[in-house]
């Protein structure tokens, strides 16, 4: 079992890395990308750089492994509770227990951009299986995306209903659906004016009751919502330990709001890490 899994390689979660490394914590960091540092084209205001977002997130990268620290290229899809206690951190490639989690992995929320679609969020429009599918029990669902989260998606709306349609909106569907119809037509409409009525594609008009988003990798405001994390709109709400109101469970960086600079990020990785050494030893 791992000490702690740090979701994000950004500036927060790099920081706390060589933090906790360098405590002798067990640590190992998650993450398919560079979030939103590697599209800065130039940055002027970090101490002692002016570089492009990508080559500060490659030196820092550098960084962690120079030190020894795990970097698994991968996409977290889930975490759960882990019945032997801590939690398991489930992703594309393996299962991590683990007693500790930081969540660091910026904001970016995965929608698409087709008519209508923003006027029917939270109206027919959903990105957690888990918390709304109960709500769709015996309807006509249907689920956007084409990879691994989709499908742990779809196997939670499963327990609900049998008409499940997946929508990869022109992308090529990576994982195995087992029957399940698959509709691979670019997405160009949501249809309905007070809550979802259906989906037109290229090609032809799908009636639905519900629309699920799955798209790409899953990120902190889904976490969120899955696992019960309390939430101040889209930023997850931390004590003084960059702790949440989940016991273990902790956020740092752009996730918890504020003014979204590489500065705070990194200082918020250093602070939440020693808070989370701190807490292993009463473990």
């Amino acid at each position: 079992m791992r000490d702690c899994v740090i979701v994000g390689k950004g500036p927060a979660g790099i920081s706390a890395a060589l933090y906790l490394k360098r405590a002798n914590v067990n640590c190992v960091i998650v993450a398919k990308d560079y979030g939103a540092l590697e599209k800065a084209h130039l940055i002027e205001n970090y101490y002692g750089n002016k570089a492009s977002g990508l080559s500060i997130a490659k030196a820092g990268e550098k960084q962690a492994l120079d030190l020894g620290i795990d970097i698994l290229d991968g996409e977290v899809i889930g975490i759960e509770y882990n019945p032997n206690g801590g939690f398991i951190v489930k992703t594309n490639k393996e299962d991590i227990e683990t007693k500790k989690i930081l969540l660091a992995t910026g904001k970016a929320r995965s929608k698409i951009n087709v008519e209508n679609f923003a006027n029917l969020e939270g109206k027919g429009i959903s990105y957690c299986a888990l918390c709304d599918g109960f709500f769709y029990r015996k309807k006509k669902l249907g689920i956007i995306g084409s990879k691994q989260y989709m499908l742990k998606e779809l196997e939670d709306l499963k327990k609900f209903t049998n008409d499940i349609t997946v929508f990869t909106n022109g992308e090529p569907l990576e994982v195995d659906v087992d029957g399940v119809k698959v509709v691979t037509d670019k997405i160009t409409k949501v249809i309905g004016e007070n809550r979802l009525e259906a989906l037109e594609c290229s090609k032809d008009v799908y009636q639905l009751d519900g629309l699920f988003i799955a798209i790409g990798t899953p990120n902190a405001v889904d976490f969120s919502k899955h696992i019960g994390l309390v939430m101040n709109k889209n930023d997850i709400v931390v004590d003084g330990n960059f702790m949440t109101n989940i016991e273990g469970i902790y956020a740092c960086g752009d996730v918890v709001g504020g003014t979204l600079q590489i500065n705070k990020a990194v200082n918020e990785g250093m602070m939440a890490a020693l808070a989370i050494k701190n807490s292993l030893k009463n473990i």
